[in-house]
């Protein structure tokens, strides 16, 4: 009778089994999962466009203004079917090098005809100036911040201008609706040769505005702008 073995006593080394098969089976399962994760990430990171950069190729003639401009495909903001001729506008995405120590910057760029757009600098005197509050925002060495008034669409908005220059840098800011977003500038310059360019890029560029026309202009003249 002592050599017996009872029922539960013959069933531990079969439920040890079972649960050791159990934990093989999970750890499996998880390994596949974080295999196929790791896969769709991969997959995801290389069907994302790549950043507009000055030697991109693969280029697009169309005409703005009456001025032929030679677009590489991957600078088309939107990914629309690109098809070379005439067209009202284009909206491009660059990358403007602002400062050597930090990334390129986005910007917003569409260009048109003159006559679409006014220029931010012919806004100061005519419109903005009308609108200012009393006092100023400060914070961007050389430029002086003027809140607008709180109305006509103008609410949460400030203009930042060069207060020296004969043609000065301008542009109007609007404060983020979400504390998590970053605020964003508006900007329209008038070239020589019909276009205008409006620009728009979050509000921390304002700090390298000094270097902002000679970055724009190495990326207009690469497609025939200037």
């Amino acid at each position: 009778m002592s050599a017996s073995t009872t029922p539960a006593e013959g069933t531990e080394p079969g439920r040890d089994h079972l649960v050791y098969n159990l934990a093989g089976i999970a750890v499996l399962v998880l390994l596949v999962a974080v295999g196929a994760a790791y896969m769709v990430d991969r997959a995801t990171r290389s069907a994302r466009p790549a950043l507009p950069q000055l030697s991109d190729a693969d280029r697009v003639t169309q005409t703005v203004a009456g001025r032929d401009l030679s677009i590489p495909a991957n600078w088309f903001r939107f990914g629309e079917d690109i098809k070379p001729g005439f067209a009202s506008q284009v909206d491009l995405s660059f990358q403007l090098a602002l400062d050597p120590l930090e990334p390129p910057v986005p910007v917003d760029v569409t260009l048109l005809s003159r006559t679409g757009a006014r220029a931010s600098s012919t806004l100061l005197d005519g419109v903005y100036l009308h609108q200012f509050v009393d006092g100023t925002v400060g914070g961007i060495p050389g430029l002086v911040g003027k809140p607008l008034v709180a109305t006509e669409g103008y609410a949460g908005e400030t203009v930042w201008y060069d207060p020296l220059s004969p043609a000065p840098f301008v542009a109007k800011c609007a404060a983020a609706p979400q504390e998590t977003r970053k605020d964003k500038c508006l900007r329209t310059i008038h070239l020589a040769n019909g276009l205008a360019v409006v620009l728009g890029f979050d509000a921390e560029a304002l700090a390298h505005w000094k270097r902002f026309d000679e970055e724009l202009a190495l990326w207009l003249g690469q497609i025939g702008a200037l």
